[in-house]
């Protein structure tokens, strides 16, 4: 059920199996690839999920229910996802569990500083790290009674979702990015590569970032990355 539902009924008992039934989830990720990660590992739990790709739909969503827990990435279009996490553990009534994603080193600190609970580092593939990392953040009822094997599945989401992502970066890359939206394209380009494992346009996201921190001319490197992308998007299947 939805936490914020006084008239629903008791949410469902969680089971060894499907040690997150009972939950709603939103996850708040830019990153179809990256979603459709957390969307199977949310079926294979038991879990429902509810997706907002930016601050601005995370905020709609909240005024109309208080999901069990939130999963926030960093790095979205519109902000930082940290503004978001200081705002919804603040909030009263909080939302049971907030987690922060990155794929970025030094994010996790600033996501428990904002007030997350707990951290998911990207990429996301380990079914039982993913369940580990949101049960460890629950209150006891909320966790499935008994002792509960691991499963040792690697999630990997379907291709598609990674050409969607693909074709969010060229539209975003024809709108003459300046500023922090290089920042942006730096950041989702290499979190979304590193999912996907791949290694040429994660180097070109490096690459950008890079000279964006130093100061130096960015127009080779976003030619190098919009060509890797257009290659990508003429492709039946990505990578």
């Amino acid at each position: 059920m939805d936490d914020s539902d006084p008239f629903a009924a008791r949410y469902s008992l969680p089971t060894p199996t499907r040690p997150l039934l009972g939950l709603t989830i939103l996850v708040v990720e830019d990153s179809r690839y990256a979603c459709e990660a957390i969307r199977l590992m949310c079926l294979r739990s038991g879990a429902r999920i509810r997706r907002a790709d930016c601050l601005k739909s995370a905020r709609r969503h909240l005024q109309v229910y208080r999901p069990s827990v939130i999963i926030v990435d960093l790095g979205l279009p519109d902000g930082s996802g940290v503004d978001l996490i200081e705002e919804v553990s603040r909030a009263s009534p909080r939302v049971s569990v907030i987690l922060g994603t990155s794929g970025d080193d030094f994010a996790e600190e600033a996501a428990i500083a904002a007030g997350a609970d707990g951290f998911l580092a990207k990429p996301l593939t380990s079914l039982a790290a993913f369940q580990n990392a949101l049960l460890a953040c629950l209150p006891p009822e909320r966790r499935p009674a008994g002792p509960r094997e691991l499963p040792d599945i690697e999630i990997c989401p379907d291709r598609i979702a990674y050409q969607d992502d693909m074709a969010h970066v060229a539209d975003v890359i024809s709108e003459r990015a300046e500023g922090k939206m290089l920042d942006y394209v730096a950041q989702f380009v290499s979190g979304v590569a590193r999912s996907a494992n791949d290694a040429a346009l994660a180097s070109a996201a490096d690459d950008l970032a890079r000279a964006r921190a130093t100061g130096s001319p960015v127009t080779a490197d976003m030619a190098r990355i919009a060509g890797l992308v257009q290659d990508r998007l003429q492709q039946k299947r990505a990578i």
